[in-house]
Parts: structure tokens; C-alpha cells; sequence
């Protein structure tokens, strides 16, 4: 198992604003004890060959992998010419993934966001003809595309399609490839789904190729039960809370055992950082000492002095 990290926290100013570049990411991640940084399609700015070459020359400086593209295209949308467009622009992704990540690289897909007009069965038809249809491409690429449960893209208006578990059974069912296609498992959508998360993980477990990790806290006096909403999802309520992997909702013990116990040995990336990046290094030492206790593997902290100083220099300058 290997560790990487996904900035949930600077999604925001590095996919909307652009006022944090993916160099400043990878500066900050400096501090980290990670192998890896997930990345996401936003975060370039220049998608032309130099423009990514540019990003892999500062992942490989700072001595990081680039394991995951995380890709957030809308398949199911109602408009037929814009699931064209969602296509062609993944078809792209894949490339990109492939040129920073080399043979063992994923490239994160969803269904698309659950629009109204959208029936399960239209999108389930829309979404598995999509991804079929870009298998040949990641093949092509040597690139694993990687299913998420799901719960919104921060761009997004509606929630995730496929959000609830029997959308997602479904649609996985549709797509039989095992080789180039596979699940991102991510616990903590599980919960915001209204789903045991090491349950969930137990339907998909075969197919699992790559996994996000964050964990939920409820507020003082609020329930899972009070959260939920009619629809069966918690959604994303100011009552649930982010913070340090192992110490929420999430029963990780479990989660770890369902995966060695299905011989998983791939990436799980820390998604969070919410609150700050203090508590992104918590989760990454959790991690680490998962490796060893689970998986088998050695934790190695890969933090030096001047990374420190050089992501303090960044995190003042990114946070005026």
C-alpha cells in the first residue's frame, strides 16, 4: 500500500479562483510523509504537452508520484452534445494521466451530476455507454479508470447521479472490463449516502483499484438518523465535520481487513486538509502506521528541513 494526497482544502482557489497554482500544492505537500499527490483536472491551467511536462518536472523535484487524475465528467447530462464534449474532454484526461503517471496511473470517472430530467434508466443507458466507450482509450493509454461512490463536484449543481448504492451496482454491473476499468472506493461518501462504509466496501471490494481517504465527525448533539434526508443521503451538512483519518465515523480497522483480506495493494489517497494541513499530516502518519500494521509495508517520513521553510514561504503567500 502507498500513500498520496488530495487537496481538498485548495479545490477552490486552485480550480476556481486560480489563485493557488499546482506548484504551490506540491510545495505545501513537501511537508507531507506521502509517496504520491492525487491530482485534479483543474489544476491545469496549460493543458498542452509542455504545460504538463512542467507539472511532472515539479512532482519529480519534489520527489512524488502522480498515482490519480481526479476527473469529474458529467455523462448522464440531458443535452447530448455536451455528453460529447464530457467525453472527448476525458479522453484527454486519460492522456494526461498517462503522461504523468506512467502505467500504474488511474484517471477517476463518475457518472455526472443527477439531473432532474435524467431518468435512472436513461443514465444508467448514458453513463455505461460513455465509459465503454473510453475503455479502449485508457487501454490504449495503459490507464486504469477508476469509478467513484460518489458525492458532488464542487462545480457542480446537482449531486452525483450514481450517488446511492443500488445506481451504483447497477451501473458497475453494466461495465464488465477488469482490467482497465475498476472502483475508487471513497468511505466517506459511503456515509454521506447513508451507507456503512465497510459494508459498501465489502459489494465492491473485487473490483477496487484505487481509494480516497477522509473521515466525519457529527456536531455535538446531531445524529446520523437527524441527518438524514428524505431521498436516504445525509448530503453535505455543516453537522458533519472533517478531521483526522481514524478518529470519525469510519470504522478503518475494518476497512483495512476487508482490503488485505481481498490482497489490495494499491494507493490510498488522504483527501482532506479542510482543516489545515496539520491535520492532513495527522492522517498520512494514521496511514503510515496502517501500512504497517495492515499491509505489511514500511513507513518512511520524507518530510526535510527546507520543504518545511519553503511550504510555510507558500502557505502565507497562497493564504493572503
Amino acid at each position: 500500500m502507498r500513500i498520496s494526497a488530495f487537496p481538498k482544502a485548495y479545490l477552490t482557489p486552485m480550480v476556481v479562483d486560480r489563485t493557488m497554482s499546482v506548484f504551490d500544492w506540491i510545495d505545501l505537500a513537501r511537508t507531507l510523509p506521502v509517496d504520491g499527490l492525487e491530482l485534479h483536472t483543474g489544476f491545469f491551467w496549460d493543458t498542452s504537452p509542455a504545460g504538463v511536462d512542467r507539472v511532472g518536472d515539479a512532482l519529480a523535484d519534489a520527489g512524488f508520484e502522480m498515482p490519480m487524475l481526479c476527473a469529474s465528467p458529467d455523462f448522464v447530462h440531458p443535452d447530448a452534445g455536451r455528453r460529447r464534449r464530457e467525453i472527448d474532454d476525458l479522453a484527454e484526461m486519460i492522456g494526461i494521466s498517462a503522461r504523468l503517471g506512467g502505467e500504474r496511473a488511474t484517471c477517476r470517472v463518475l457518472s455526472g451530476q443527477a439531473h432532474p430530467e435524467t431518468s435512472i434508466d436513461q443514465g444508467l443507458d448514458w453513463a455505461s455507454e460513455a465509459i465503454l466507450e473510453l475503455i479502449p482509450v485508457a487501454r490504449q493509454h495503459g490507464v486504469t479508470l477508476a469509478l467513484e461512490n460518489h458525492y458532488k463536484a464542487s462545480t457542480w449543481e446537482y449531486p452525483e447521479f450514481a450517488q446511492r448504492k443500488e445506481v451504483f451496482l447497477a451501473l458497475l454491473e453494466r461495465i464488465p472490463e477488469r482490467v482497465s476499468f475498476g472502483v475508487q472506493f471513497d468511505p466517506s461518501n459511503a456515509l454521506v449516502a447513508g451507507e456503512d462504509s465497510a459494508d459498501f466496501l465489502e459489494l465492491v471490494v473485487d473490483r477496487v483499484v484505487t481509494m480516497q481517504a477522509s473521515d466525519r465527525y457529527l456536531q455535538p448533539g446531531t445524529t446520523l438518523e437527524s441527518l438524514r434526508q428524505a431521498d436516504g443521503t445525509i448530503g453535505y451538512s455543516p453537522a458533519l465535520l472533517h478531521g483526522v483519518i481514524g478518529r470519525g465515523l469510519n470504522d478503518y480497522d475494518r476497512i483495512f481487513r476487508i482490503l488485505t483480506d481481498a490482497g489490495y495493494d494499491g494507493w490510498i489517497s488522504i483527501e482532506d486538509g479542510v482543516n489545515g494541513l496539520d491535520e492532513m499530516r495527522e492522517s498520512a502518519e494514521f496511514l503510515g502506521r496502517a501500512r504497517d500494521d495492515y499491509f505489511g509495508g514500511s513507513h518512511a517520513v520524507r518530510v526535510r528541513s527546507h520543504d518545511l521553510a519553503m511550504a510555510a514561504a507558500v502557505q502565507e503567500r497562497t493564504a493572503r
